[in-house]
């Protein structure tokens, strides 16, 4: 395959599944590399079953459910996840949902959803989850950014041109920026969306996630902030890892069209 030919497939390869890429500049006799963007999150991967004790009050929870709206929003950004969760501590979290901001059990959202796994903002401590804390709270009956979440799905697809490979981080944050300031600019700073919601509260408690704008952040974004993955929007630092809460894979079509798990 010529170069030419290769690079015009893989960049096709690239921007079909959304994924974002970042070269890496070789270092001593390293070559140059290119890392992609992952989605994989089963706790066979590297992964880790965990109990509630394991959480530490500001982690974010990240989660699907088996619902035409929660795959729907998977599809829409490539990505396992769909929706994202504060946890206060004490076995509660808030999230913001259609019927606006709710503060409930942790047992609640382990029954109801298919996958629930947990990640830590490195520098997080007992004061900035209490600020946390005490903002979430605040907000409980605020209305839902619906506005935010339809303005947000185009842009999601749209900044992909954004991320082809081998365009250089710095060109590809300023392209993301522009396209958000652009097509987002009239979304409600306040009401929330899932993950608007958590980026929120860690900007109140003085420790922020991202220097974008919360509304420009799906809960895939969160997700590819973590520790060895490439992010589409660029985090202060990476999410640790914490382990998984639930995992119940989705099922699969044999070949003879049996399902299974």
């Amino acid at each position: 395959m010529k170069p030419s030919t290769f690079f015009i497939a893989l960049g096709t390869a690239l921007i079909l599944p959304a994924c974002a890429s970042r070269v890496e500049l070789p270092v001593k006799d390293a070559r140059l590399g290119l890392r992609m963007q992952s989605s994989v999150i089963a706790p066979g991967n590297g992964g880790e079953m965990v109990q509630a004790s394991a959480l530490q009050p500001g982690d974010i929870l990240l989660t699907s459910v088996a619902t035409l709206n929660s795959f729907g929003i998977r599809l829409g950004t490539f990505s396992p996840v769909s929706h994202a969760v504060l946890y206060l501590g004490d076995g509660r979290i808030a999230e913001a949902v259609g019927s606006g901001v709710r503060a409930r059990n942790l047992d609640e959202v382990i029954a109801e959803e298919q996958m629930v796994v947990a990640f830590r903002v490195p520098g997080l401590d007992p004061m900035h989850a209490v600020q946390m804390q005490a903002w979430a709270l605040q907000q409980v009956g605020t209305r839902y950014n619906t506005t935010g979440v339809l303005l947000n799905a185009p842009f999601v697809l749209n900044r992909r041109v954004c991320e082809l490979p081998l365009i250089p981080s710095a060109v590809s944050n300023f392209c993301v920026t522009g396209m958000a300031m652009v097509q987002l600019g009239a979304s409600r700073d306040d009401q929330f969306f899932c993950s608007q919601f958590v980026l929120e509260a860690y900007n109140r408690a003085g420790l922020p996630i991202t220097n974008a704008d919360p509304r420009w952040v799906s809960p895939a974004d969160l997700l590819h902030m973590r520790e060895g993955d490439v992010p589409s929007i660029p985090a202060t630092q990476a999410l640790r890892y914490v382990g998984h809460l639930k995992y119940n894979p989705p099922p699969t079509i044999t070949a003879d069209g049996a399902t299974t798990r």
